[in-house]
């Protein structure tokens, strides 16, 4: 045996042992390969089946959310964010399920028969579509607040027509006499001024409520059956009186004075009288005075709140003196000595006694017309007729 067959020997079986441990490492290879293979196709086959479970999910939360827009109930009581979340559900879904696509078709229906809104030329925009279903809601919710206010205000002038039918059944003879239209007792002085002349026995009772109604016949002619209106009455009243502003007008007591006074003013300029229990003359002073007596109540009270200076107390004293003024007879000696008391403190002596003297001279109470500080006014009796509707002050109005 030849020495170079010892090598080849060795050499062969170098080759195959090589070929061996090569041959398990292919085979461990394969095997890696084929397992990794397995577990990415098992990867895939779980991601699939999540994403399928998910998918089934979605699909039933869109079906319950798409539920509702079939029943007439869930449409009448909708918000307009509710539809537009609907509407977008279905779009998105409508081609993937059969049911969705019916929701689909059904809101637009509603949509374009509600809202006159058309959901294919909005897409999926649910912002857009709810906006504008909020703006036409509004508007349609305008409508029926005005139509029912319509139908209630029809209601109520049917129940004050029926009202007005049943007084003039009643009041037909007293309508008759004066010619008093049935729209007319719709003003509540004109239909009590009917009613006292109904009931009136007495001539003097019967004299007086055909005044009372002539009066209210007249002042509808002038003012309208509802009266002056708060505009008309801060007009004429801070023309006439001194002091008035829009202040007194937000006072309702206030307001009914200046209504009252400007009822005796337009009475006296037509030429009215008033009864014997109350002639129109004592009925305007006595009006002007109480407007005089809330403009200056007024004027005290807001100082007070200004400067802080409270004169309450002072003006309790003149009061009280007022009162016991007052309480004698008008005119009598207790009168006068009552009144000189109640200026005491409030003037000179000089000046009371001017007053004291004034008092007698004209049998009017002078008070009225004292100024602390000031040289006495000289009193005057309000006339009637045109003048009335000059300017007032507290001495009188105005020449």
């Amino acid at each position: 045996m030849s020495e170079s067959d010892g090598m080849d020997d060795v050499l062969d079986g170098g080759l195959r042992q090589s070929l061996m441990i090569a041959s398990r490492i292919a085979e461990t290879l394969a095997r890696r390969r084929l397992e990794s293979q397995r577990q990415i196709e098992h990867q895939d086959v779980q991601a699939a089946h999540e994403a399928r479970a998910r998918l089934a999910a979605e699909r039933s939360t869109a079906r319950a959310a798409l539920a509702p827009v079939d029943k007439d109930q869930w449409w009448d009581n909708a918000r307009p964010h509710d539809i537009a979340t609907a509407h977008a559900v279905a779009e998105g879904w409508k081609d993937h399920d059969p049911a969705a696509l019916t929701a689909s078709e059904k809101i637009r229906q509603e949509v374009l028969t509600r809202y006159g809104i058309d959901t294919r030329d909005v897409g999926t925009d649910a912002a857009y579509l709810a906006s504008g279903i909020e703006t036409i809601a509004a508007e349609q919710a305008r409508r029926a607040a005005v139509a029912e206010h319509r139908k209630a205000m029809a209601l109520i002038a049917a129940a004050q027509a029926e009202e007005l039918r049943t007084k003039a059944r009643t009041l037909a003879s007293e309508m008759e006499r004066h010619q008093v239209p049935v729209e007319y007792l719709s003003n509540p002085a004109l239909s009590a001024a009917l009613h006292s002349a109904q009931d009136a026995t007495t001539p003097a009772a019967i004299e007086a409520a055909d005044t009372a109604v002539k009066e209210r016949l007249y002042l509808i002619g002038k003012d309208g059956i509802n009266g002056p209106t708060i505009e008309q009455l801060r007009e004429e009243t801070t023309a006439n009186f001194n002091g008035a502003g829009d202040r007194h007008f937000k006072d309702a007591t206030f307001v009914d004075a200046a209504k009252e006074w400007h009822e005796a003013k337009l009475l006296a300029e037509g030429g009215f009288k008033g009864s014997q229990e109350q002639p129109l003359e004592q009925r305007y002073e006595r009006t002007e005075a109480e407007l005089f007596a809330r403009i200056e109540a007024m004027g005290r009270e807001l100082e007070t709140r200004v400067t802080g200076d409270d004169n309450s107390k002072r003006l309790q004293d003149q009061g009280r003196k007022a009162e016991t003024s007052s309480g004698a007879e008008y005119g009598s000696a207790d009168h006068h000595q009552a009144f000189a008391a109640s200026l005491f403190g409030t003037a000179s002596e000089e000046r009371i006694k001017g007053r004291l003297a004034a008092a007698r001279s004209e049998g009017t109470h002078p008070s009225a017309a004292l100024v602390t500080g000031k040289a006495p006014a000289k009193p005057q009796k309000t006339s009637r007729g045109a003048a009335m509707g000059a300017p007032k002050s507290r001495s009188g109005p105005s020449r």
